[in-house]
């Protein structure tokens, strides 16, 4: 393994609101090898604002008390000239954090700012073959935001992360069966990751070990899916803020993991995952915003599932 380590190139990763919690539970799972592979060498760049830099140097710390081989270099800074230097992956967590009682749409204005200032970043320092994951929300608009101030990176690179909302719908969906979630594909995100997508298990399939059956079928209760489901899937995020005073935290990070492994790696055949991306119009929806559909991935591109 040691000598696969040197023997490949390392590919630079920037993780910016890299002093957060998300990014504190993503970077161990970039950095042990779970989202890009477990030979893949990693050039770490964290971004965060000047006033978190002393919080950001425990941090790297930690990364390098981790004693993980693959990390080969960490460049912490507050530079996004710096942190999105010759870079082909980005998360981007880092942005205006929601509180008790505030709706996605209450931090437009102060994202505007954050997202335009990383797109001109992208734009003039990424690979242009870099694939962008909006975690920081609203995700949907920061990504279309983003994307509108990197006009050499193609659009296509740029996707919001519903992938949480879609591991909500799974968890729910082998609790009510008593199931392993393992075995609960095909869950659909539609729309926003607001309180406004659209949980859909029409054409999840679950294993019950003589192979899968229709979600549909194995439930039985199509008021619980067009009802309970949908709501409980909606509002997940808002129960987590009320419970824990805090949003969302390790389970953003998986997601956020889950969403850049199947971009690196692709999808299996016959499964697809949710991702908010740039919309052609398919099922009716308005073109030209970023919008979550269900995506299958073949060689790092993504293609709307028809």
């Amino acid at each position: 393994l040691f000598l696969i380590y040197l023997q490949s190139s390392p590919i630079r990763v920037v993780v910016t609101g890299a002093a957060g919690q998300i990014a504190y539970a993503l970077l161990y799972q970039i950095a042990k090898g779970d989202v890009f592979g477990a030979t893949q060498p990693i050039i770490l760049h964290l971004l965060d604002i000047p006033q978190m830099m002393e919080v950001l140097g425990g941090v790297v710390m930690e990364i390098k008390d981790l004693a993980l081989p693959l990390v080969t270099e960490i460049v912490p800074t507050a530079d996004p000239a710096v942190a999105f230097k010759d870079v082909e992956a980005a998360f981007l967590v880092g942005a205006m954090p929601r509180k008790q009682g505030m709706e996605r749409k209450d931090l437009l204005s102060a994202n505007v700012k954050i997202f335009k200032v990383q797109g001109e970043a992208l734009d003039k320092y990424a690979k242009k073959t870099v694939k962008v994951l909006v975690v920081g929300n609203p995700a949907n608009t920061n990504a279309l935001i983003c994307s509108k101030y990197a006009p050499s990176i193609p659009r296509e690179n740029f996707t919001a992360m519903t992938r949480l909302d879609q591991n909500r719908g799974r968890a729910q969906i082998a609790e009510r069966l008593k199931v392993n979630v393992g075995q609960v594909q095909n869950v659909i995100i539609w729309g926003n990751h607001s309180a406004t997508q659209v949980p859909d298990a029409n054409s999840a399939i679950v294993n019950l070990g003589s192979g899968p059956v229709p979600v549909t079928d194995a439930l039985k209760s199509d008021d619980w899916l067009k009802g309970e489901f949908i709501t409980t899937v909606q509002k997940r995020g808002a129960a987590v803020i009320a419970a824990r005073k805090l949003s969302s935290a390790v389970s953003a990070a998986k997601a956020a993991g889950d969403h850049m492994h199947d971009i690196w790696h692709g999808t299996l055949p016959g499964l697809f995952v949710s991702m908010g991306v740039i919309s052609d119009g398919s099922y009716g929806a308005p073109k030209d915003v970023i919008f979550s559909f269900p995506v299958v991935i073949e060689n790092k591109e993504w293609k709307i599932a028809q």
